[in-house]
């Protein structure tokens, strides 16, 4: 990235950006996974390699956010026993990354994301109804063993792609959490991701001055969208929430699928 990308922006290039900060924001208070519309926005507009550095700081910020409106939400023995196997896929992703190009690793991903919500699908019309006390993802042994696939899992897929969150998400799902929970869990879990990833990308030169300028005007979208998404969320019952969080993880699926 150079010093001019910022002031090379057409207007509508800038919209986009803008827009797709503003639904970072809305999709880390509401609908978890509809980020991936951002992904593609940010990868369009901008050089793909520079985008991964100019969007990790905006979805920070929207973590920030998510964690200031539902911290007494999150489940924490589902996170300690996810982030080990997150590790572990980061490594699996950067092996991968070494031979893979940027097809294989796209048609992957996608191909992961859709066969994942055809899955939830099917899991969730055969469950109960009915709430559980605790996340199967803990008191289970069946549910320890899926966090562990879906860490590595999810630490492959944002290591890979920065697509984390579809993965995360239709775990949750699966597992059982409700809205809430949901929220508060995802939220502290991308937190510690992502911020994990800052040293790193820094460290590619992915991010640096001209980035964060870039940052710093589009961080300012994330909020409204964040308290959007809070306005929402109160007014989406559960099973509505569940199908749009599957229907953005679909439409994530679609589009590394198509890019």
């Amino acid at each position: 990235m150079n010093t001019s990308t910022l002031w090379d922006l057409t207007g509508w290039e800038f919209a986009a950006l803008a827009f797709a900060a503003l639904l970072v924001g809305f999709s880390k208070t509401a609908v978890s996974g509809a980020n991936t519309v951002s992904l593609a926005v940010f990868a369009a507009v901008l050089p793909a390699r520079a985008s991964t550095g100019v969007l990790l700081p905006i979805l920070i910020a929207g973590d920030v956010l998510a964690v200031l409106t539902y911290r007494r939400h999150a489940h924490w023995p589902t996170l300690w026993r996810l982030f080990p196997a997150v590790a572990a896929g980061v490594v699996v992703g950067t092996v991968f990354l070494l031979w893979a190009d940027d097809g294989i690793v796209r048609t992957s991903i996608g191909a992961i994301l859709l066969l994942m919500a055809g899955v939830t699908v099917w899991r969730r019309r055969r469950a109960d109804a009915d709430a559980e006390d605790e996340p199967d993802g803990v008191v289970t042994r069946a549910g320890r063993l899926k966090a562990r696939s879906y860490g590595v899992l999810g630490g492959f897929t944002t290591m890979v792609a920065n697509a984390g969150g579809p993965v995360m998400s239709m775990y949750l799902l699966s597992a059982g959490f409700r809205k809430l929970g949901f929220l508060g869990t995802s939220a502290f879990f991308f937190l510690i991701v992502n911020t994990s990833k800052l040293p790193f990308s820094a460290g590619l030169g992915l991010i640096d001055a001209d980035s964060l300028l870039l940052d710093a005007a589009l961080v300012l979208f994330v909020v409204p969208g964040a308290l959007l998404g809070k306005w929402a969320v109160t007014r989406i019952n559960q099973r509505l929430f569940e199908q749009l969080v599957i229907a953005a993880t679909v439409v994530g699926g679609l589009q590394l699928l198509l890019r």
